[in-house]
This record gives structure tokens, C-alpha cells and sequence, in this order.
């Protein structure tokens, strides 16, 4: 049997991202209406969409659109 992924595997991105950068949150907001935001000192980096049909899309787009920003910001 295959030894399930880390998160660190799974999503490095965001580990890289608040390990180093800044913090993520996850779940509704009463001031935002995105499943999925990430933040640094700066302000908002990325937020998601309102809703995802899993947990896993969820993490999935915020890793790619934590990606997105460091690579256009040359991080």
C-alpha cells in the first residue's frame, strides 16, 4: 500500500507560504465572501472562490494562486 502524501507534498506551496511569508485561512468569513484567502504583512495575497465542491479543490486553487502571486511578484 502507498503511503499517503503529506501536506507538504501535497500543497508545497502553501507550506512554503506560511512557513515563510504569511498564513492562510480557510471556511466563511463574515467580512469576505472566499472559501480560501492568504494573507501577508502587505494585505491579501489571493482569495478563492465563494465555494468549492471538496476540500481538496479548495486547497488545490489556493495553491496554485499562492503560486500565481509569488512567481508574478518574483518571490
Amino acid at each position: 500500500m502507498q503511503k499517503p502524501k503529506t501536506f507538504e507534498e501535497q500543497y508545497p506551496t502553501i507550506h512554503r507560504f506560511v512557513e515563510e511569508i504569511g498564513w492562510i485561512e480557510v471556511g466563511q468569513n463574515e467580512m469576505v465572501s472566499a472559501f480560501v484567502r492568504a494573507y501577508d504583512l502587505g494585505g491579501t495575497v489571493y482569495e478563492g472562490e465563494d465555494s468549492y465542491p471538496s476540500m481538496e479543490a479548495a486547497l488545490q486553487d489556493l495553491d496554485a494562486g499562492i503560486k500565481a502571486y509569488l512567481e508574478a511578484n518574483g518571490i
